[in-house]
């Protein structure tokens, strides 16, 4: 990972306005290239589904992809078969808790699908949390959609996952700090461009 060595500390509305501003033309990037992402997708779900078997995850923490996010649902088909246990986001308010990941699946707010019954309990601890991004910074931090319900889930549950891997099919990278202290972080982040990854990680 290339090391950026000049932090940017900006004013709070100053450093919010340049994180509106990189969110929206990074989600124009990717409604541009959404209808060409097939190889883009494939080649994140094979190196996470590599790192899954190496490392031996077997709760992890998915999503249900939205049409421009990385179409993992290939890699859920092939996780089930393996017998591992998947969880999904399922909303509740402003934040989320985890489900089984099971069919069939209903659409509900912000055209986000999610398994129809959601009365169950779950495994506290989770091996892997795989996490959709409209883009990051030099300190790795989530920059999404901005409704904040992945960082008030991580800021309660951040305890009891063991890794965190952020993906996207282009690597939308600011060069100054824009996100702030309560932004999700990741251990890892898969783009078709490149890997970033803290030391401790190898894929």
């Amino acid at each position: 990972m290339e090391i950026i060595s000049k932090w940017y500390f900006k004013p709070k509305i100053e450093r919010w306005m340049n994180k509106q501003k990189f969110r929206k033309d990074a989600i124009a990037k990717l409604k541009h290239i959404k209808m060409h992402s097939y190889k883009r997708d494939r080649y994140i779900i094979d190196i996470l589904y590599r790192y899954i078997k190496k490392i031996d995850a077997r709760y992890i923490m998915l999503y249900v992809p939205l049409d421009i996010e990385v179409d993992i649902m290939p890699l859920i088909r092939q996780l089930r078969i393996d017998k591992r246990v998947l969880f999904v986001p399922f909303m509740e308010g402003e934040s989320f808790r985890l489900v089984k990941y099971r069919l069939p699946l209903v659409t509900k707010q912000f055209g986000i699908k999610e398994p129809k019954y959601s009365k169950q309990k779950r495994r506290r601890s989770i091996d892997l949390s795989i996490v959709p991004i409209v883009g990051t910074d030099a300190t790795l931090r989530r920059i999404g959609f901005g409704k904040g319900m992945y960082d008030r889930f991580f800021e309660n549950e951040k305890k009891n996952i063991k890794n965190t891997i952020f993906i996207s099919r282009i690597l939308s990278i600011s060069n100054q700090v824009i996100t702030d202290h309560y932004d999700v972080e990741a251990d890892m982040i898969i783009t078709p461009e490149k890997i970033l990854m803290r030391n401790r990680h190898k894929i």
